[in-house]
């Protein structure tokens, strides 16, 4: 009679892609991965028009955000979503300022988008707020990642096009299309396929980790992906 080895089968349940399913703290880094693959996309789907019609608002909310994640924050039960709404006050406040004023010029949108970094450096190397500051530095590398795309396939002076047309979707549409056919190359789909991978190894490299403040960087990464590609689709459909 042969026996199933304890180890064989525990392994087999918890993990999928060599990925935990069952990770520690009773699922928590799965709901923290979910939660900041979440606040990722809020701007695109929240902020964006907010912003563009209504700056000073958008701006002005980045202390709503600070103050619900501090109030969380500080309480036992719910410290660990305030951190990371912390976090992504950061991510909030860059978005306020660059796409309120500043958006028709591109080579300011890291410079803007980094405000935060000095911040969530010290209080990762202080070890104070490590999942929202983790969140803020996988979002700040996912938008590194997609303008590094932009300036390697030539689509910047579209970019400065599309920021200076009204919000006319029959004005914004040929150039979406001008862009598209850009990246559509031998060169645009190349580099595409390569950054793809180097976010995809970001984050699954994150998401081996134990730590939940791994999986908040993983989820803001990993993210990029399905928002740029919302946008790819805009481009397609317009």
């Amino acid at each position: 009679m042969t026996t199933s080895s304890p180890n064989c089968s525990s392994s087999s349940q918890s993990n999928v892609l060599g990925l935990p399913i069952d990770q520690n703290q009773n699922g928590k880094a799965w709901r923290v991965f979910l939660a900041a693959s979440f606040l990722v996309s809020v701007p695109v789907f929240f902020q964006a028009p907010i912003v563009r019609l209504f700056p000073v608002v958008s701006l002005v909310l980045s202390l709503f955000w600070v103050g619900l994640g501090w109030f969380l924050y500080r309480r036992p039960q719910t410290s660990l979503w305030g951190d990371l709404i912390l976090g992504f006050s950061w991510s909030w406040l860059a978005g306020s300022i660059y796409w309120g004023w500043l958006r028709a010029e591109p080579l300011i949108h890291m410079p803007i988008e980094a405000i935060g970094l000095p911040f969530a450096l010290w209080g990762v190397w202080r070890g104070w707020g490590k999942v929202g500051n983790f969140f803020y530095l996988g979002s700040l590398l996912g938008t590194a990642i997609t303008d590094l795309y932009f300036y390697i396939a030539d689509v910047i002076p579209y970019w400065r096009k599309l920021m200076t047309v009204d919000v006319d979707p029959a004005l914004a549409a040929p150039i979406l299309k001008s862009a598209l056919a850009q990246v559509q190359t031998p060169w645009g789909i190349s580099w595409a396929v390569v950054l793809v991978n180097i976010l995809l190894a970001v984050s699954m490299w994150s998401l081996k980790k134990t730590e939940l403040h791994w999986w908040a960087f993983a989820g803001a990464v990993l993210s990029t992906i399905l928002v740029d590609s919302l946008f790819l689709l805009a481009a397609y459909v317009a």
